[in-house]
């Protein structure tokens, strides 16, 4: 089994305003990295675009290690998931 270290971060100038998103896959002595950016974005939504995008080039079944600095990325993933899954994806007002 691949065994992958990522490393993802985000940012934007104001909020909304122009972000970009990036990430360092490595694995073994492989490294690529991996960038995007939105003319009219969101501090969160460019911070969640990074490990997106770096999942997605992962084959499912691989060991990854995910670092970031936001709270957003993590408390999303560790915490948040489970009320978001049973919520459907939706807010508190059903939207």
């Amino acid at each position: 089994m691949a065994k992958y270290k990522v490393y993802t971060d985000g940012a934007c100038s104001g909020n909304p305003g122009p972000g970009g998103w990036g990430a360092v896959i490595i694995c073994e002595d492989r490294v690529d990295e991996i960038s995007g950016y939105d003319k009219n974005s969101t501090n969160n939504r460019m911070e969640l675009l990074a490990p997106i995008n770096a999942l997605k080039r992962i084959k499912a079944g691989s060991e990854i290690k995910m670092y970031t600095d936001s709270q957003y990325v993590k408390n999303g993933i560790t915490e948040w998931i489970n009320t978001w899954l049973s919520n459907d994806w939706k807010t508190s007002k059903k939207q």
